[in-house]
């Protein structure tokens, strides 16, 4: 959980509190905490108060968009931290076309995950 800059807080268009995904969830909010903790789902601190927030574009509904936590494992597994993914999620790709998270919630996963293993390479 990290403190995000202007740059990367400006890719992602929309973002929710950990108690909003908890009850779109329907589960405590530690339970969220925890998916954070196990890299299920990257939360930032950003706004005047410094809450927790996870971009909208990871929930669909009442979980985390397929394939997102496969996607995250490959970043982290590259040597990206939660910043460098948000950006790599969060910035448009022509070729995909869209942005990495777009195509996750599109359920374009396989795609994105071929992309981010091409990335270790």
């Amino acid at each position: 959980m990290t403190e995000i800059d202007a740059k990367i807080d400006a890719l992602v268009p929309a973002w929710l509190h950990l108690p909003d995904i908890a009850e779109m969830f329907d589960v405590q909010v530690t339970r969220v905490r925890q998916l954070v903790k196990e890299g299920q789902l990257i939360a930032v601190r950003r706004g005047e108060n410094r809450t927790l927030q996870v971009p909208a574009a990871f929930i669909d509904g009442d979980k985390v968009v397929k394939g997102l936590s496969g996607t995250l494992t490959l970043l982290r597994d590259d040597g990206y931290n939660d910043e460098e993914m948000l950006e790599w999620l969060f910035t448009p790709d022509p070729t995909l076309p869209g942005t990495p998270a777009q195509a996750l919630s599109e359920n374009r996963g396989t795609e994105v995950k071929r992309r981010a293993q091409a990335l270790a390479v």
